[in-house]
């Protein structure tokens, strides 16, 4: 066995060793799409009408990001956000049903923007606010207030427009609960040091007045300021539940939304329908592999089982390779496997049939295998590379699940020249060399 022989054989074993490394155990592999393990599908709008044209540059693409980190906070994996036509965002949810659909939508929608405000505490100017008269610095807003029996009700209060500090200040945001004893759920902040620096001045020079705490246009809380605070920490308590309040911990840790959006479309997939789609996504597969590999077994014999186990690593490759990029599996993605298949095989055709030609010219079998290998090596790589260059486009400019169906289609040609070209050329010189074979049956 030359040396050459020796590497192309450790190369293909690494291979074997990364694809058992990646695959093992098969259960927990493969991240699976939406169409096939059921989850939420949403498209939201942005609306961008009340900003400047500066700031409509890239209010969708700086959303998406908040929108995508606040999601990740949720401990959602495997989740799509893309960036859709105009000023659309298209988010598919794997594995999340219709009421953990409704907390993801309130903490997309939520815009999260925090800020800390004086109270005027003037009854005449918050009458005539209520009477709809207009004032330079103050603005009327509702502060919500629960009763006894739980209901939420509002009031109107008067606060300056001037926020002495906002969200932006934000260093982190908790979870917590009060120490009055009523374990109250509360939302803890923690400010920056500019933001610390103007929650000490304004607690220092008003005491004794309101602080109302605005959330998205809302009074959640005004507590009247007893004492200098300093250490840049505050909380929000407003008779949250535990959900509601580690949701908004985590749409203020994300930041605020540069807008408001709107969501035009939303549809959940059960788990049944995915379920039924994966039995017959991968029914077909099978059913499309079986009938290859009967076809090729009969029809090239001997060489038709090394063709067929070419195509068995081909299929383990792929599936291994999406495993470490972490891709998502999706109906269109066992569409490019099978599509895979079929071009696999036809790599192995091109190849039997120039090692039949090189028979019928009297050429022994291992100088008809090499010829063979030779002469059909430009041809393979030709139809490949060109399947490959439109599966690049596809992955380029498309969305979803044509994107889905380019991924596997760009990686399974991949994986499918290395596994004709390399894996079974190595196989034939192993039967050649090590075990001196003179005929070959094809």
């Amino acid at each position: 066995m030359d040396k050459s022989l020796k590497w192309r054989i450790i190369c293909i074993g690494l291979v074997v060793l990364f694809c058992g490394f990646k695959l093992i155990p098969f259960k927990n592999a493969l991240n699976l799409g939406l169409d096939l393990q059921g989850g939420t599908y949403l498209t939201l709008q942005v609306i961008t009408d009340e900003l400047t044209s500066d700031q409509k540059k890239d209010a969708t693409d700086r959303a998406l990001e908040i929108i995508r980190n606040r999601i990740d906070e949720f401990g959602v994996s495997e989740s799509s956000i893309q960036k859709g036509a105009a000023d659309r965002i298209v988010i598919q949810i794997p594995g999340i049903g219709s009421e953990g659909a409704e907390r993801i939508k309130n903490i997309i929608k939520q815009q999260a923007h925090l800020e800390f405000k004086l109270v005027i505490n003037d009854e005449e100017k918050l009458q005539q606010a209520i009477a709809g008269k207009e004032f330079a610095d103050y603005e009327l807003l509702s502060e919500e207030h629960v009763n006894e029996m739980g209901k939420k009700t509002t009031t109107p209060i008067l606060v300056t427009k001037t926020a002495y500090v906002t969200g932006e200040m934000l260093e982190d945001a908790r979870v917590n609960f009060s120490s009055g004893g009523f374990n109250e759920v509360t939302v803890g902040l923690e400010f920056n040091k500019k933001g610390a620096r103007r929650f000490g001045r304004v607690t220092e020079e008003h005491v004794g007045e309101r602080l109302a705490i605005v959330l998205d246009k809302r009074v959640v809380s005004a507590p009247v300021i007893r004492e200098k605070i300093l250490g840049g920490n505050a909380s929000i308590s407003g008779s949250f539940s535990m959900d509601e309040a580690r949701d908004l911990a985590i749409s203020l840790r994300a930041g605020a939304l540069p807008a408001p959006v709107r969501f035009i479309q939303e549809s959940t997939v059960g788990p049944t329908l995915g379920a039924d789609s994966i039995r017959k996504g991968v029914k077909s597969a099978i059913i499309g592999m079986l009938m290859v590999i009967i076809f090729i077994t009969f029809y090239y014999l001997a060489a038709g089982l090394i063709a067929n186990f070419a195509l068995f690593f081909n299929v383990v490759i792929l599936l291994a390779i999406l495993s470490y990029f972490h891709a998502t599996l999706t109906l269109p993605g066992i569409a490019g496997i099978i599509l895979t298949i079929g071009m696999a095989v036809d790599a192995n055709v091109l190849i039997y049939e120039r090692v039949k030609e090189e028979l019928k010219l009297g050429k022994s079998a291992f100088a008809a295998i090499k010829a063979g290998y030779e002469k059909a090596f430009w041809s393979i790589f030709d139809s490949n590379i060109t399947t490959l260059l439109t599966a690049v486009v596809l992955f380029y400019f498309g969305t979803g699940p044509i994107k889905g169906f380019a991924t596997t289609l760009i990686i399974g040609l991949t994986a499918s020249l290395f596994t004709a070209l390399f894996v079974t050329r190595v196989i034939f010189d192993i039967l050649f060399s090590k075990f001196k074979i003179k005929k070959i049956y094809i």
